[in-house]
């Protein structure tokens, strides 16, 4: 088990605890949660179910009665055999009360996966998962019971689980939001597998995958980076070839109107506005826009940033999630080949995205910057900073990539810029830099000391300019611990 040593041993203490215990993981799809719990167990369940994905093409009764069919057939091959068909979430439940009962284990470990798939409309099942839980094992004081619940629909988990304000209000005994791996987990990973592969070109391949362990499992040994990508996205039934449109429509019931916010996005490296999502998708300014919002964000597909020294209402909203961004850029044009990522490596639609790819898996790696400043245990305020030209204040127009605002009085005016080589500082990025520091100075006021840094893959060319600045953070350290 790769970089899940907290998340192991919590969910393995749970046998040793005297009460019962309710636990919700979430996560992104594909992160590896069901792998988690299934090792932790030792694949060793009182009951274990997984709901059916969402089908919207039938009707809210079909697929509540196929939820509960296959909800039927879990409690079979669990060893509860009524006879008679499920017609109701209460049915069901009290199946796996029976079950429950007749069990020797000591510690009757009940494991539910992709909750919210089986929250069709209208179902009952919230309720009736209120009932089992507050009137059955805590009513009567089940301690042997453990209930661990699962989904990869983040934003429906904390809606309806974690942040119930129902039946279900602080009934939680613990929770696990599981995070994607990091570079240093993406690297101890390959290893296991055998596959070599230098820090530079996990970089690259991490800009491509994110940190999705499942999108690594995919890689093979023997092949190069570049053979890799191309098996796995652009050979012919590859399989990540459809995953764009797998992963949206077995989180969102209606998915249409989050890949157009998603698509949206990826238009502007920045971010934009919510106005401008607006004007872009065709969607309404609502409570509905909102909450789209927040589940996207809550599922880690895109983040919600204020630049720092505004206010709520100028929030930016970025794609960041590394596959879309990388699918939109090269998926979307139907004049690949087979061997497009090994003939275009070098290509300038490619050596752009690098850039706008790196900068995220920068953002993605702050405690690794962190800790290569020497501030890893310093609070910062991490954000990115932009103003308008404006020549009465002495305002040039400037954005900075990474802006980090320290307790200890000194502010890291960070520039992410990634190079196949160590890269060459010149008069262009001097003057720039120096733009930028004389921008934030005027339009901040602030009395922190300015610390000009550069993150890079490599490092720098040692010139005249390159003594300008105070730190540079390459790729080696963005695989610190």
């Amino acid at each position: 088990m790769i970089g899940r040593d907290t998340e192991t041993n919590y969910l393995k203490s749970l046998k040793n605890e005297e009460e019962h215990q309710f636990v919700a993981v979430y996560g992104r799809r594909r992160v590896g949660k069901t792998y988690l719990i299934r090792e932790s167990f030792g694949y060793e369940f009182t009951f274990q179910h997984t709901g059916l994905s969402v089908n919207d093409e039938k009707t809210s009764e079909t697929q509540r009665q196929e939820q509960l069919d296959k909800f039927a057939q879990s409690l079979s091959e669990a060893g509860y055999k009524s006879g008679k068909k499920l017609s109701s979430w209460g049915d069901a439940f009290n199946g796996l009360k029976e079950l429950i009962k007749k069990s020797k284990a000591k510690k009757k470990v009940i494991f539910i996966d992709e909750l919210s798939w089986m929250d069709t409309k209208d179902s009952g099942l919230i309720s009736e998962l209120e009932h089992f839980w507050n009137g059955w094992v805590t009513a009567r004081k089940e301690k042997d019971v453990i209930l661990i619940v699962c989904a990869s629909a983040t934003y429906w988990m904390m809606d309806k689980i974690v942040n119930d304000k129902g039946g279900l209000h602080n009934r939680l005994t613990g929770q696990i939001h599981l995070k994607p791996f990091t570079l240093k987990e993406c690297e101890e990973y390959l290893i296991t597998r055998k596959i070599i592969l230098s820090r530079h070109q996990i970089i690259q391949c991490y800009m491509i995958l994110g940190g999705v362990p499942y999108y690594w499992s995919l890689l093979k040994k023997g092949k190069s980076l570049p053979q890799n990508i191309d098996e796995l996205f652009f050979a012919d039934k590859a399989p990540l070839q459809y995953e764009y449109n797998n992963l949206y429509r077995a989180l969102f019931k209606k998915p249409n109107q989050y890949i157009k916010i998603i698509e949206a996005l990826s238009t502007e490296n920045k971010g934009i506005c919510r106005a401008d999502i607006c004007k872009k998708t065709g969607i309404a300014s609502s409570g509905e826009l909102t909450k789209k919002l927040k589940e996207l964000e809550d599922c880690g597909f895109i983040r919600k940033y204020i630049p720092f020294g505004n206010i709520e209402r100028n929030a930016i909203y970025q794609l960041i999630d590394n596959y879309t961004l990388f699918y939109l850029r090269f998926m979307n044009k139907q004049t690949y080949d087979e061997k497009f990522w090994e003939v275009q490596n070098n290509s300038s639609a490619i050596n752009a995205w690098s850039g706008v790819a790196f900068e995220r898996v920068c953002l993605e790696h702050v405690p690794q910057i962190k800790k290569a400043l020497g501030i890893a245990g310093v609070h910062t305020n991490v954000n990115v900073w932009q103003c308008q030209s404006d020549m009465k204040k002495g305002l040039q127009g400037s954005q900075i990539d990474l802006l980090i605002v320290r307790d200890d009085q000194i502010i890291n005016v960070c520039e992410i810029k990634y190079s196949k080589t160590n890269y060459r500082i010149d008069a262009a990025f001097d003057k720039a830099m120096r733009r930028k520091i004389s921008d934030y100075l005027i339009d901040s006021k602030t009395k922190y000391a300015i610390h000009p840094t550069l993150i890079t893959t490599y490092g720098v060319v040692e010139n005249s300019y390159s003594g300008e600045l105070q730190t540079v953070i390459t790729g080696e350290d963005l695989f610190n611990y």
